[in-house]
């Protein structure tokens, strides 16, 4: 049975170096949502057992966000060559993204029933600064700083009331974007390409929503009792769909069947079962956190199905959806 959180805890603006910005084979920007919840687990993990903390969900907020490349039309990724080989010959390129970023992480956390002075709960809170400040996000480097504002929050739903928990963390989301969910943006647009054409797929629908349109109007101008045509080009993204959306990876779905422990050779865990897969993508939006209603709009969890062979991660907009 899948636990609800009853507490927050924000690691407020972590400066990460040069974290990966291809988030998937076929995007490229901020991390992935994937990302987070990897560091979420990977900070569970390191947690003492006696604290009893189970994380369950996890929010992701962008304040900067600096990619590395050059370029003035066409971007390209500021790439190196290393380690030099033998000789000074160098290596061949391996194209990798990178960006220095500004990244607030909310997580919900269930905690076991137990009470903590607070004097205790600083000192977890110091505690956790230090852990993070020796791990990687997204393949980046968090940078440690000892500014008194930067340290980790803890809010226990109960302590107060959850307008007063959440108006805590909108100001220390702010100014940021958070990545929500817009599943039922991609399921609307690809309803309407279908009423158009019932060809389309829910891929056109993605790559329509995925880029700016440029379509040619011609318009008829009439001077002098003479006609003339003239060509018009508008640029417009699909009609309704206001605000930053973007495509991003969402998890992944199987290509294989599922293999037992040991069948296939090198893998990262012999432990445990291995699965062959695909990025799956779907719409998200960036929104600043003040338009936000309610915390748990931000917070984003994990689903995995063995039969269906989805692996992905759901935010309660895509919740309806999926199930």
């Amino acid at each position: 049975m899948a636990l609800t959180h009853n507490s927050y805890l924000v690691l407020p603006r972590l400066k990460v170096q040069n974290l990966n910005t291809i988030s998937s084979p076929f995007t490229w920007g901020a991390p992935s949502i994937t990302a987070a919840l990897g560091f979420m687990h990977a900070l569970q993990r390191r947690l003492p057992k006696d604290w009893k903390w189970m994380f369950t969900s996890v929010g992701m907020v962008i304040h900067d966000f600096e990619p590395q490349v050059n370029g003035d039309w066409v971007k390209k990724f500021n790439l190196t060559r290393n380690p030099l080989g033998k000789g000074g010959e160098t290596q061949g390129i391996i194209e990798e993204g990178r960006a220095h970023a500004i990244v607030s992480l909310v997580f919900g956390v269930f905690a076991l029933g137990q009470q903590v002075d607070e004097n205790q709960n600083q000192q977890r809170l110091g505690d956790i600064s230090s852990i993070v400040n020796t791990m990687r996000f997204a393949g980046g480097s968090i940078i440690p700083h000892d500014h008194f504002s930067q340290l980790p929050l803890f809010f226990m739903e109960g302590e107060e009331t959850n307008e007063l928990v959440w108006g805590k963390i909108k100001r220390s989301l702010l100014p940021g974007f958070a990545l929500l969910s817009r599943d039922d943006l991609l399921i609307k647009h690809t309803q309407y390409l279908q009423s158009i054409n019932a060809n389309a797929t829910a891929l056109d629908a993605w790559l329509d929503l995925s880029r700016i349109n440029r379509h040619c109007v011609m318009e008829i101008e009439e001077k002098d009792g003479m006609h003339s045509e003239k060509i018009k080009w508008e640029i417009y993204r699909a009609a309704g769909e206001a605000g930053w959306i973007v495509p991003i990876p969402v998890g992944y779905s199987a290509l294989s069947e599922r293999y037992e422990t040991g069948v296939v050779n090198n893998t990262r865990d012999s432990r445990v079962a291995f699965r062959f897969v695909e990025s799956m993508c779907s719409i998200g939006q960036w929104v600043s956190p003040h338009r936000l209603f309610d915390l748990t709009d931000l917070l984003w969890s994990s689903v995995t199905d063995h039969q269906l062979g989805i692996y992905r991660c759901v935010n309660k907009n895509s919740l309806q959806e999926f199930n």
